[in-house]
Parts: structure tokens; sequence; C-alpha cells
């Protein structure tokens, strides 16, 4: 329960993520670098219903251990929807108008670089890398170097992030389907369907008896995973349609956490603490010192600084000036407690495109290609770069804030009211 507890800290799952990801650049950049792609590129599994699961490590990790990240992300995105942020419009339209710029901004940064280039269609397949934003690496950044900024800063990050994921959802469900099997697709539908009724009603059940859930839905949950998977649409989307499925109220009508909310504690730490640190272990790994290849390229490579360039300018970029036309032109605004100064910040840390862009340019370039290599050297760089950013931005704001929070709060003569409400004047 301990290490649960410890797992649930979104600095601590910031913190496992990119130990796993050191970790794997570390070992793919010495001499053991062998055995690390020999580990990755392991293949192993069944053929079930017709489904060939003999994968690579790697591609387990990408395919399924990442399901769970996005079934988590499917809960939130739900919970968004029905009771947070994302339900009043008006709360939610900035935010969301800012995940939109951040996407497309990047995108047309990437695109341009690309075509003038003149690298042909292969490269415009990598248009996407740039646009999303790594949900716990960001809100993990933002909570080690900004616990006196004001609180909507991070709701607005979360919201973008949030958005920005199910836009990401969307571009891999429709853009990175080649061949799809609506046979499949329609053997999906019979776990899914089951899930959803078993989840509606008997939620009293699964939230009492944890071991209720990986005994009845999990079987379930697998058998969607398969059938997508043999779709032909990439399998983690089978965890965010289960996510969906899951209520957010109580279903007996009275107050109370849904079961949403308790999967999503409850299923926390084993994202955050394996199936991310996992993922980004085997999809981390590139070798930027070899002997053998020298740089390979990289520096001149049109994805690596479409890459680079679309996190670092084109995430600020699109964010503040999506943000920025639709307060001057509409009837929506930042929260009050909310400056400028500090957006900027946060849309810095907005750069940090770490987990979905990893899987993205995987699916944009392919294993054996030298552009994957080179898109991954890229994401690593201008993540890292974004939060180097973003915390010089933010740390003096951050302490401006500690400050002021201690000025307001002193109270020398102990008479219970702080100084700053007296005046000094008899």
């Amino acid at each position: 329960m301990r290490i649960g507890d410890i797992l649930r800290k979104e600095t601590v799952g910031g913190m496992v993520l990119i130990a796993g990801a050191i970790l794997a650049l570390i070992w793919a950049n010495t001499p053991m670098r062998d055995s690390y792609f020999a580990l990755r590129d392991f293949h192993f599994g069944p053929t079930l219903f017709g489904v060939d699961l003999n994968l690579s490590i790697g591609h387990w990790a990408a395919d399924a251990l990442l399901a769970v990240f996005f079934f988590l992300t499917g809960l939130e995105l739900k919970k968004e929807f029905a009771i947070g942020d994302l339900h009043n419009i008006k709360t939610a339209a900035v935010p969301v108008a800012a995940a939109f710029g951040g996407v497309l901004v990047p995108a047309l940064i990437f695109v341009a670089i690309a075509a003038g280039s003149g690298g042909g269609t292969e490269l415009l397949r990598g248009w996407a890398i740039p646009t999303a934003t790594d949900i716990a690496f960001a809100v993990a950044v933002l909570a080690v170097i900004g616990s006196a900024l004001p609180a909507s800063l991070r709701i607005f990050l979360l919201t973008l992030a949030v958005v920005d994921d199910l836009i990401a959802i969307v571009i891999i469900a429709f853009v990175f389907t080649d061949d799809l099997k609506f046979e499949y697709l329609g053997l999906a539908i019979i776990p899914i369907i089951l899930f959803t009724i078993l989840a509606r009603y008997l939620g009293k059940f699964f939230a009492k008896r944890a071991w209720a859930a990986w005994l009845i839905l999990l079987p379930l949950g697998i058998l969607t995973w398969i059938f997508v998977f043999g779709s032909g649409i990439h399998a983690t989307i089978a965890g965010v349609v289960l996510g969906f499925c899951v209520p957010v109220k109580r279903t007996d009508g009275r107050e109370g956490i849904g079961l949403a909310e308790r999967f999503e504690h409850r299923f926390r730490p084993l994202s955050s603490g394996f199936c991310i640190p996992i993922f980004a272990f085997f999809a981390a790994g590139v070798t930027v010192i070899s002997p053998d290849k020298g740089s390979g390229g990289l520096l001149t490579d049109p994805v690596f600084w479409g890459i680079v360039l679309g996190l670092i300018f084109g995430k600020p970029i699109g964010i503040m000036g999506s943000t920025w036309l639709l307060t001057k032109f509409t009837k929506a605004s930042l929260d009050k407690d909310a400056r400028w100064g500090d957006l900027f910040g946060v849309t810095l840390l907005a750069g940090i495109g770490f987990t979905v862009s990893l899987l993205v340019s995987e699916l944009s370039f392919g294993l054996e290609s030298a552009h994957y290599e080179h898109a991954k050297v890229a994401i690593l760089a201008g993540s890292f770069l974004a939060a180097i950013l973003g915390a010089i931005w933010l740390v003096p704001r951050n302490r401006r804030y500690k400050e002021i929070a201690a000025r307001e709060s002193r109270d020398d003569d102990q008479d219970g009211i702080p100084d700053v409400y007296q005046s000094d004047d008899k």
C-alpha cells in the first residue's frame, strides 16, 4: 500500500519515467548496446483467434503496456467530460482551444521543415510527432518547480494535456490505420458491451472487491485488446474505449466516488510504476554515441529539427496564440489567478512530448528507419530543453509567489491577524 501511495504522486511517476529513459540511453550507448537491442527485439507470443501475437518485447511494451496508460487516460477524459473542467464549456474553452493550437503549430513547423528539405512524402509522415504533450512528465515537472504557483495553472496544463491526448488518440486511430479488418472490429464489440454492462450494473461489487476486476473485467479487456489489434487499429485505442465504458458517477444514485475514480486510484501505480517506465525503457534506447555510425546524419535530418523546433517553439506559439485570440475576440478569459507570464512558462512545459510522441514516431517511420532513431533523439532533446526552459522561466516566478504568501501570512505580534491586513497608522 505504501509503494502504491508513493507511485500515485505525480513527481514520483515522472521521475520513474525519466529514470527508465535514462537507463535505456546509457545502456544503448555502451559497449554492451547489442544486448539492449537483442532484449528489445526478442520475439515471443502465441496466435489467438487468428491474430498473430508473436511480437518483440519493444512491440509488446508499445502496444500492450501502453494500453494500460491509455485506459487511465480514458478514465480521466470521461471524468473531465462528466464532472470535471471539460464539463463546463466556459471553463474548458480556453485550454481546449490552446490544445488545438498546440497541436496545429508544431505540425505546421514540422511540415514546413520537411517539405522545404525536399525529402519527399516519407518525411512528412512524421508531422504528428511534435504535437503531443506528455501528461505525466509535464505535470510532474510543474509540481516540482511550481509548488507555489496558482492552482489554476496546473488545471490549465492538465486540461490542455488531456485534450492533447484525445487529439493524439484520434490521429493514431485514423491516420495510422492502413488495413482495417472489420470482422475483428465487430468481434471487439462483444467484450466491450459485456465490459460496459458489468461495470455499469456491478459497479459497487467491483469497487469493494479489488480481485473481481482482475478476475472478471481483465479477461474482457484482453479480448478487446486482441480483437482491436487484429483489426489493424492501434491496440492502445482499446484502452481508451474501455476507459470510457466505466461509469464516473455512482450507479446507485448516491453521492460518493464512482467506479472510474476508484479504478484510476487503483491502477495508477501499475501504470506509473511499471507500464510507462518499461515502455520508456524500450522506446528511448537509441545509440547516439557510436564509433561505427558517428552521428548518422542526425543533425542534417529534417525530422530531427522539425521535432525539436516543433516542441520548443511550436507548442508555446500555438498555445499562447490560440489563447490570446480566444480571449481577445470572445468572452472567454483566463482564470483570475493566472497571469500571462505564468501561462507562458506552462506553454514551455507543454513542449515536453515523450510517451505519445515516442509512440507516434514508431508508427510514423517504423522500427527499422533511421528517421525513427533520429526522431527519438529529437523527442528526448526537445523534451529536455522544454523542461529546462520552463524551469528557468517559472522558478523565479514560483519564488516570488512564495515570498508573497509568506508576507501575507506573517503575524509578528501573534494576534491571530496577518500583519498585511493591519495598518501601521495609529
